[in-house]
């Protein structure tokens, strides 16, 4: 038998809303003040929001338990997945000591620390969340950081601010085109008042982010670098986002910041390099030590991960994989079994073997075990050691994902939308807090974008105000979510070393996620209030909507115009593992067997 959603159980949206926050103000008091243990956080959290959802939101306990197993599984497949094979590849790179020329190669570029975090956690980190997103950036850059000798609370830190500004962009434009989706707004015009707002935000965090680092004085001493990231990315992101859609101005962004970068660095350095306090002075850049060959080979494996990331990102790709490996199971016992605004909510798990982002991942993994030196023998022993040290991240991942589904399938969620909304005139400003809140329960700006999407539009209608302002206000405030949600902090502190310490991240990054959530809530206030101007025309939707949404039949395998495309990045991977191959072999045999005694 269904089950309606309630969202004003109380009578009352005050209330009602009161309750609905129970379980994310205990969130917020166990991380940021008893500093608990992120597993034991997010369990205990869990645990009151599925007592919520029966006893305050009167949700049948059978349903709010398999809602809450339905988020468990989505938090193990893909998210934990994305994070295990990341690590696999880091923790290879490290074994086989590869990545002790990357640390040299790094140097000979730049031996400060302020410039190693523009260009690894801003600009490549960027990157990779244009491609993949879903934590993917963090857990791969907070682990390269921590490899250079970064401070671990500072690489999983500086990683998680960094990580806001692509965020809206992310997996090839993703949020936008669910957003759109879901709230019925043009996605053009959507990509077009995000690329307005974002880049603002873009310009001014390479900056920030150095400020954090190494405090004021030091941080003004690289605002050249810190401009010439910012700048690229913030421009090529909001030209990219209002020409040419969502889906390439974070690909695109950061590859014009990175290589903007590299090349301003040719030009100018800063007159003292900046290291950490437990850390020996610079002495200026060192030289590189090794032949080009080998710093190829050290790459190579980072170089195949971005081809098989962007590779997985192509639709058509990402279609052709999905027909031979994809199996999406209705949920039993929960599948259209709750009924919100008197249409069944699906609840479908797609275990998408193939097309999944950690697969990717995975596969780069696999290809770079030649090209790195290593035997399968140390590939399975570093494997397994991954699988330990990340097994209580993974619980964390899985219960707050199953958080994230209770508070959506019980009406919680919408409950707190409902009291954001009665802020009238000011809600612009609070629009952009809403989408943080989204993105703290659920980790993904995707999620908080389908979750708060429909809301944010209705109640910007009903107060005169544009619905691109408010919605795209709830995307690019959900970005400054992402560094304190629950299942970020699981991927910083499981690539960072830092098990355990979720509390103290979540401590060194709320102040950061609130003030810059503020700085996008203002600039959304005066779009809709004194630069109407500055939004951009909205076209009929509603087709456009409803043609993106409508199913396509599917094409077998052999049909599949992705096949083509897979084929010529995979030659491509081919290609750069063997010619890192060729090239590293001037360098005398490595016993890949000796690093890991």
């Amino acid at each position: 038998m269904s089950w309606t959603i309630e969202t004003d159980p109380l009578g009352s949206t005050a209330l009602s809303a009161a309750v609905a926050s129970l379980a994310i103000v205990y969130l917020f008091w166990a991380l940021a003040w008893r500093r608990m243990k992120g597993h034991w956080a997010a369990t205990s959290a869990l645990a009151i929001a599925v007592a919520c959802a029966i006893l305050g939101f009167g949700m049948p306990a059978k349903l709010a338990l398999l809602a809450t197993l339905n988020g468990a599984c989505f938090g193990l497949w893909p998210i934990a997945w994305i994070v295990v094979a990341g690590l696999f590849l880091f923790n290879l790179s490290v074994r086989t000591g590869q990545f002790e020329i990357i640390k040299a190669s790094l140097a000979a570029i730049t031996d400060d620390r302020r410039i190693q975090a523009l260009l690894i956690a801003f600009s490549f980190g960027a990157f990779i969340e244009g491609c993949a997103g879903f934590g993917t950036p963090v857990a791969i850059t907070a682990a390269m950081l921590v490899g250079l000798g970064f401070e671990p609370l500072y690489a999983a830190g500086l990683c998680l601010l960094a990580n806001t500004a692509p965020v809206a962009f992310g997996s090839i434009g993703i949020p936008i085109i669910v957003g759109a989706q879901s709230s019925g707004v043009d996605p053009m015009a959507l990509s077009q008042m995000v690329g307005r707002t974002l880049p603002c935000v873009s310009l001014i965090v390479p900056f920030y982010m150095v400020t954090v680092m190494s405090g004021w004085r030091r941080g003004l001493e690289i605002w050249p670098a810190a401009l010439v990231t910012g700048g690229s990315f913030a421009l090529t992101q909001g030209l990219t986002a209002n020409f040419f859609g969502p889906m390439l101005p974070d690909i695109a962004a950061s590859i014009v910041s990175i290589v903007c970068l590299t090349a301003f660095l040719r030009l100018w350095r800063p007159r003292q390099s900046w290291v950490f306090a437990h850390e020996a002075a610079s002495s200026g850049r060192t030289p590189l030590g090794h032949a080009g060959g080998e710093v190829l080979r050290a790459w190579a494996p980072f170089i195949i991960l971005s081809i098989f990331v962007a590779a997985w990102g192509v639709k058509p790709i990402k279609e052709a994989l999905d027909c031979c490996s994809a199996i999406k199971v209705p949920f039993p016992g929960l599948h259209e079994m709750v009924v919100r605004d008197g249409k069944p909510m699906a609840a479908v798990f797609n275990f998408n073997v193939l097309s999944a982002a950690g697969t990717a991942v995975f596969l780069a993994a696999l290809v770079s075990i030649p090209v790195m030196g290593a035997t399968w023998r140390l590939a399975v022993r570093v494997f397994v050691d991954t699988l330990v040290t990340v097994r209580w991240p993974i619980v964390t991942m899985a219960s707050i994902l199953g958080f994230a589904y209770i508070m959506n399938f019980s009406g919680m969620a919408i409950a707190l939308g409902n009291a954001f909304a009665m802020t009238g005139f000011l809600f612009p400003f609070f629009a952009a807090f809403l989408g943080w809140l989204g993105v703290f329960m659920t980790g993904s700006d995707t999620s908080s974008n389908a979750l708060f999407g429909k809301l944010q539009e209705v109640t910007a209608t009903q107060i005169g105000i544009d619905p691109l302002v408010t919605v795209s206000a709830n995307s690019a405030g959900g970005v400054c979510g992402k560094m304190i949600s629950p299942q970020s902090l699981a991927v910083a502190t499981a690539s960072a070393g830092l098990v355990g310490r979720e509390g103290d991240i979540f401590r060194f990054t709320l102040k950061h996620s609130l003030l810059l959530t503020a700085v996008i809530g203002v600039i959304a206030y005066l779009e809709a209030h004194a630069f109407p101007w500055i939004i951009p025309v909205v076209k009929a939707a509603g087709s456009a909507a409803a043609a993106s949404a409508a199913p396509v039949a599917a094409a077998s395998p052999l049909e599949s115009e992705g096949l083509p495309y897979l084929a010529a990045a995979m030659t491509l991977v081919l290609v750069v593992a063997a010619s890192a191959i060729v090239a590293g072999r001037k360098r005398p045999g490595l016993d890949a067997e000796s690093p890991a005694e």
